[in-house]
């Protein structure tokens, strides 16, 4: 059951929280469009329109397919593939009739170009219902995006179709056995072909749909540096024609793994042998391009889990309001009522910084794709990129860091509220718990997103210290005094001061260093040794900048419209503490 206040959240979110003029520019330049759209409502009047389509089918046949998958299961794999069970097939379908795996792609390709936020928050939507699925349903689209972007027109001409008609779909391979984080460990190795192709051997575990029929997979060409550099990306198809024009399996799918959550999405281990390949684009970017997946991933994750929060906690609310103790509903009960809120305080909270980081994703997506497609932007659109890259980088690693751990706890909590029952599979809120730890888990750690944000804060600090220390002195409370910003953006100012003056503590104090003018030459400082020092507060600085990021966010929309305040106060109250904590351990452990 989802509860009407998560509909009027996102209601507000998709009309006042996203830059449409912007967006919808890229994706419309003119109008009347020969999809016959006048303007730029009539555009977003059609998304709420395929956005409530979807909400009624996630809050009917999907939430009642979800039990039945989680407890079937994916499917199964023999012969080297994999074949999906009967529940994930019906899924398959309905996802057809819905024509929601072409919805982002061009319509050259017979998609319907619709802008990749509506995209997402579908995700998020269906995730309330069956998180399991929505990450099955994500390795359609993203793949063809991946395809699109850096394979040749005849392949994306081939393949996108098949995609979009339902018959392929993918996934991305990076992890082996051994080899998480750290890929510059990589052993699968390619070697180039007369025909211009490679041959891959190696393996790769815990790949999500690796029997899509499709992959990307990361490799060492023979020869090529033992480190990140010498690490390219490869575009491989499991059914090819051999040179006799006989159907061969060109990749094997050997074991797909038994979870603890997510029984309805395949994590399979997938071998190599002698495996055809196409290198995709220059030799030793590998990484790089493949970061790009992994970036709009964890944006996509983000979402998933703030989608599973709105789902469980809509279980719970609606338990807790007919459960009666003390002859009155337990959601009455002044604990409960006070944690209900601040948990649906926190799921509203994150909504918004999903939201607002979404639309800086989709302008940023739509320019690079441009770019790549024509190397033709504008002078203004390539400011209006920079812009928007900045803020989907400093983003990326805290959606994704804040909204995993948010699911798993709310989850674990919701729990509680049924007591004794929500340990009982005859309520879905321990699927729920179950499945909130595969988000935490794929596309990078918590731990990892934490190194990931630490790093790029002291990359900007590196980069210009100066201005740095200047943005700590403009958000003096004196400088604030006289400016012109609104009512909540000033409260916003107060609370990222403070963060930042005991951040430069921290640093100062970390270092050993007297006085802050010695960072004016950081390089000199963030030596090895300086760097595992700081590392220790990684995952804290990472609370701190998420919880910063969110207040940004429901600053602006409460100057921007007087309802959303309240908003704000209660998350204000919520977070508080979380700083004090945050300072207090930095203070112990210096």
């Amino acid at each position: 059951m989802i509860i009407d206040d998560v509909t009027q959240n996102w209601k507000w979110l998709f009309k006042n929280a996203f830059d449409w003029p912007t967006i919808l520019k890229n994706y419309y330049p003119n109008y009347p469009t020969e999809d016959g759209f006048e303007n730029e409502d009539d555009v977003i009047e059609f998304m709420q329109e395929i956005l409530e389509s979807i909400g009624d089918w996630t809050n009917g046949p999907l939430m009642e397919m979800a039990a039945r998958l989680d407890k079937e299961g994916a499917g199964e794999v023999r012969d080297g593939r994999t074949y999906l069970s009967e529940p994930l097939q019906n899924f398959i379908k309905e996802c057809k009739q819905f024509e929601v795996f072409g919805l982002p792609l061009p319509k050259e390709y017979g998609g319907m170009g619709a802008p990749i936020s509506l995209f997402f928050i579908m995700m998020g939507v269906m995730s309330r219902a069956c998180i399991s699925s929505s990450t099955l349903m994500s390795f359609y689209t993203s793949i063809a995006e991946m395809v699109h972007r850096y394979c040749d027109h005849e392949t994306a001409a081939r393949v996108i179709p098949q995609i979009i008609a339902g018959e392929l779909s993918g996934s991305m391979n990076l992890t082996e056995p051994g080899c998480g984080s750290d890929l510059s460990k990589i052993k699968t190795t390619a070697v180039l072909q007369e025909d211009g192709s490679y041959l891959l051997n190696g393996s790769k575990c815990f790949i999500t749909n690796g029997g899509g029929g499709l992959a990307f997979v990361l490799a060492r060409v023979q020869g090529d540096p033992m480190d990140l550099s010498g690490i390219s990306m490869f575009f491989m198809e499991q059914d090819i024609t051999d040179a006799n024009g006989e159907k061969i399996l060109n990749f094997k799918v050997t074991k797909n793994e038994e979870k603890m959550g997510m029984h309805g999405s395949f994590t399979t281990e997938v071998v190599y042998e002698n495996a055809k390949a196409h290198l995709v684009g220059e030799q030793g970017n590998g990484f790089k391009y493949m970061l790009h997946l992994m970036n709009e991933a964890r944006i996509g994750v983000g979402l998933q889990a703030v989608g599973g929060i709105e789902g469980v906690l809509g279980h719970a609310r609606a338990y807790s309001q007919e459960r009666q103790a003390f002859g009155k509903p337990i959601a009455e009960l002044p604990l409960l009522k006070r944690l209900l809120t601040d948990y649906e305080t926190e799921r509203d909270a994150l909504a918004a910084l999903l939201a607002d980081t979404l639309s800086h994703f989709d302008i940023f997506l739509t320019l690079d794709n441009k770019n790549i497609q024509t190397g033709d932007l504008t002078e203004e659109e390539e400011k209006t990129k920079a812009q928007a890259s900045l803020w989907t980088r400093k983003r990326t690693p805290l959606v994704k860091y804040y909204a995993c751990e948010a699911y798993t706890e709310i989850s674990q909590r919701c729990i509680q509220v049924l007591g004794g029952y929500g340990f009982m599979q005859e309520y879905p809120v321990e699927r729920y718990h179950r499945d909130s730890f595969g988000p935490l888990l794929y596309e990078g750690t918590s731990q990892i997103q934490a190194l990931m944000a630490m790093k790029d804060l002291f990359k900007f600090m590196m980069k210009d210290p100066k201005q740095f220390f200047k943005g700590v002195l403009v958000g003096h409370p004196t400088n604030r005094l006289f400016s012109d910003m609104g009512t909540y953006e000033n409260k916003f100012r107060a609370a990222q001061y403070r963060f930042k003056k005991k951040l430069l503590k921290l640093i100062l104090g970390t270092l050993n260093i007297k006085s802050p003018a010695a960072l004016t030459n950081p390089k000199k400082l963030l030596n090895e040794e300086a760097i595992d020092q700081l590392m220790i507060h990684a995952e804290t600085l990472c609370q701190g900048l998420c919880y910063l990021e969110t207040l940004r966010v429901l600053a602006s929309h409460a100057d921007k419209d007087s309802t959303r305040a309240g908003l704000f106060d209660r998350y204000m109250v919520l977070v508080g503490p979380r700083f004090e904590g945050i300072y207090q351990d930095w203070k112990l452990r210096r």
